[in-house]
């Protein structure tokens, strides 16, 4: 459970009114299906996995948590607007499409992801990769002219 602290007591108070709700004998709880759990085929989308494993922390900003995503070889390939939320929803972090949508804006407007049309007219995103600079190669050239 978490709170804020200034509504921790309040949430406290919640845990009696919120067992009296549970079934009082393991019998009577209703057992519910068994959903299969999904297997990330790495050779599916080009050969990366169809979620990214980054490591996500309690403090990261939803900008943070969809860079990091974007670092990952997950975000070479071509990712729609509902391909990120489906991997934010995987990390248990469920925000809103608006919400979503501005964060990968900002982020290619910063430079930190590229953002274009697909053909069917819906925007994708891609990692953004710098051009490294070729500082061994201009050295050389320095040296060969001293």
């Amino acid at each position: 459970m978490e709170a804020e602290p200034d509504h921790l007591k309040e949430a406290i108070d919640l845990v009696p009114e919120l067992l009296e709700m549970l079934p009082s004998q393991p019998a009577q709880r209703q057992e519910l299906p068994a959903v299969p759990v999904q297997q990330h085929d790495s050779s599916q989308q080009g050969g990366e996995a169809s979620i990214p494993s980054v490591p996500v922390e309690k403090g990261d900003s939803l900008a943070d948590v969809i860079g990091k995503f974007f670092t990952d070889p997950w975000g070479r390939e071509r990712r729609k607007l509902s391909d990120v939320r489906e991997a934010l929803q995987s990390y248990g972090l469920n925000y809103p499409k608006q919400s979503v949508a501005v964060a990968l804006l900002r982020l290619a407007k910063a430079g930190r992801i590229r953002r274009f049309k697909a053909e069917d007219g819906e925007y994708v995103y891609t990692s953004s990769y710098p051009v490294a600079p070729q500082l061994p190669q201009a050295q050389g050239t320095l040296e060969q002219s001293n």
